[in-house]
């Protein structure tokens, strides 16, 4: 809170204004005295500006963590949050730091936040307030802008641009404030935004006249808002409830598929407790490994593309039939052989039929779905046939053992497999740390093979399947929660955020990268087919020393050649806590065009 006239400088400023009276009148002593007296009686009134408005109100929300980068308007902003406790972890580029944010929000159900200056700074964080708001995660992204009247005008303000109406398109909802008696009305409706009904990116415009403008103390503090219930349950009607029951009782191959809306809504007892109680099998996509362990008897993932082809009703809980689930249609659902019937969860109907009929809707907040789908599940639920399950497990048994030799074999140099089966085995001796997975061979690789065991252990590419999440991630990971992160990297994706390595060691968070180095996007083995010097495309330096960027900025470096040097890096790297980077290098030849979405590649297509 900020003073801007003392009682003592109001006095100064009234001696000197009736200096000339004093000198003309002695009468003028006593105008002055019983000016004085009444100023004297009075106490000065107390005034706060923007700039504490703005945190205040984040800290009645219970608000505790800024991602951002200072600059031009909101440098100050950035240094008076800090020395108001709230924590402000500054990034090197704005993009990461809006990842930060998101991930923040996934983690915790609060909105993350992300400061941004204008324009330039602006558009760098919009990419990472559009993935959160793809991703459902909640996530504010306030930014500095310019005024309003030179930027209507366009008259060529500093960074000029028109920020809300860039911003709209691409989140659910963006506010400016423009008067600091507004400021509670704005952040308390971006908090509710961002939180209720399916979550997702705000932006809040800040003008950068807005931090400077004051009013009354106690009018200031009347004027924030303490938002209640921004995400109220949403309980599902009873007769949908029963229309879903109904359809999984007469179910011959049930399976319930988990999306990363099941994970983000902490409702991870009943969800296990309706999995267990039905016996019915699960598949959890990528983010929801660990609501259950993925070594779960009643985990199918082992049997994805079976389960995937020959169930006949699919429970989706916080799942969307998007291109990653090839959109519910086509050879991964073996539509040819008969259309499957859905029961959906969703707190937005509008993503109902989306893309195929969905039998049994369940509209509703997903706690509350899954705690009434489970009231409806007693003692004489029957268990899925025996053939069903029986066939299930047969494949699973088949694939992992096949996985296991693989994954015991130590070729060298190191492939995909070999060196994920020792990030495999340090994250089964350490449940409780948390992974970060980005980029094509390695992101698809590591996801069938390290195994999670807890909810919310595991963050990565999500619905876009972007590149360049990795060090944002790790960084929210790391601040949120306290718990060591594992990054693990493909070479070109590190590529994308690798400088936040100096962000991580400024804030000596426990963090180890593990760059999967194979010299290239995808492969390493591309050759340039006009004869000129330039490498192919999608060729790097070759034996790149990624390790020696960690150790340039005070973290640990390792270059590791084998398994076992990669093991003993890690498992070192986790217990010290200290910013590590391994240099894990991989087979060049290893890995395959785009990894598992080929077919997306058009040009690859061609070739084939």
């Amino acid at each position: 809170m900020s003073s801007v006239r003392t009682e003592k400088e109001a006095t100064t400023t009234l001696d000197d204004a009736l200096k000339p009276v004093k000198t003309r009148d002695a009468d003028g002593e006593q105008v002055v005295r019983a000016i004085k007296s009444l100023t004297e009686d009075a106490p000065a009134a107390e005034t706060i500006d923007g700039f504490h408005l703005v945190i205040d109100a984040l800290k009645l929300n219970d608000i505790d963590t800024i991602f951002g980068l200072p600059g031009i308007p909101i440098t100050d902003l950035t240094r008076m949050a800090q020395a108001e406790g709230l924590r402000v972890i500054s990034f090197r580029h704005e993009q990461h730091a809006g990842n930060a944010a998101a991930a923040a929000g996934f983690l915790t159900q609060k909105p993350g936040i992300c400061l941004t200056v204008s324009a330039p700074g602006f558009l760098n964080g919009l990419t990472a307030l559009a993935n959160a708001t793809t991703n459902c995660f909640p996530m504010i992204l306030i930014s500095g802008s310019s005024e309003r009247e030179i930027v209507d005008l366009q008259q060529g303000d500093y960074e000029e641009m028109d920020q809300l109406a860039i911003a709209k398109p691409l989140c659910k909802a963006a506010f400016r404030v423009l008067h600091a008696e507004d400021i509670g009305v704005g952040i308390a409706r971006a908090i509710r935004a961002a939180l209720s009904g399916r979550p997702g990116g705000v932006y809040l415009d800040l003008p950068a006249k807005l931090f400077a403008q004051t009013m009354d103390a106690a009018a200031g503090k009347k004027s924030l808002i303490k938002v209640v219930d921004p995400a109220p349950r949403q309980i599902p009607a009873p007769d949908a409830v029963k229309r879903a029951l109904d359809l999984l009782k007469g179910a011959k191959r049930p399976l319930i598929l988990l999306g990363k809306g099941a994970a983000y809504a902490q409702a991870d007892a009943d969800i296990r407790a309706f999995i267990e109680k039905t016996g019915i099998p699960y598949l959890p996509m990528s983010m929801a490994k660990g609501l259950l362990p993925d070594t779960h008897v009643q985990s199918a993932a082992a049997a994805r593309s079976y389960v995937l082809q020959e169930a006949d009703v699919v429970l989706l809980v916080g799942a969307r039939l998007n291109w990653l689930l090839s959109h519910g249609k086509g050879k991964t659902w073996a539509q040819e052989k008969g259309a499957k019937q859905f029961i959906q969860i969703d707190i937005a109907p509008t993503e109902i039929d989306s893309n195929v009929a969905i039998e049994a809707p369940v509209i509703g907040d997903i706690g509350s779905c899954v705690a009434a789908l489970l009231a409806g599940i007693d003692a004489k639920w029957a268990k899925p046939p025996a053939d069903w399950t029986g066939a299930i497990a047969e494949r699973k048994d088949k694939n992992l053992s096949k996985m296991a030799v693989t994954l015991a074999a130590r070729p060298s140099p190191m492939n995909f497999h070999s060196a994920l089966s020792v990030i495999r085995d340090q994250v089964k001796a350490r449940p409780d740390a948390i992974v970060v997975n980005e980029g094509a061979n390695t992101l698809d690789f590591a996801r069938s093979i390290v195994d999670m065991y807890e909810p919310r252990k595991r963050l990565d590419v999500g619905t876009w399947g972007i590149m360049g999440i990795g060090m944002g991630f790790s960084v929210a990971a790391a601040v949120v929660t306290g718990k060591p992160v594992i990054a693990i990297e493909g070479d070109s994706a590190f590529g994308f955020s690798g400088m936040e390595v100096e962000t991580i060691c400024r804030y000596s968070l426990p963090i180890c990268v593990i760059v999967f180095n194979n010299n290239g996007v995808y492969r390493g083995t591309d050759v340039n087919a006009s004869g000129t010097p330039d490498v192919a495309p999608t060729v790097f330096v070759k034996n790149a020393r990624y390790d020696k960027l960690m150790e340039a900025f005070g973290g640990v470096g390792v270059h590791a050649t084998t398994a076992d040097e990669l093991q003993k890096a890690l498992a070192e790297a986790v217990a010290s806590g200290r910013p590590t980077l391994i240099n894990a290098v991989i087979d060049e030849t290893a890995g395959t065009e785009s990894g598992r979405i080929t077919s997306l590649n058009p040009s690859t297509a061609k070739k084939k």
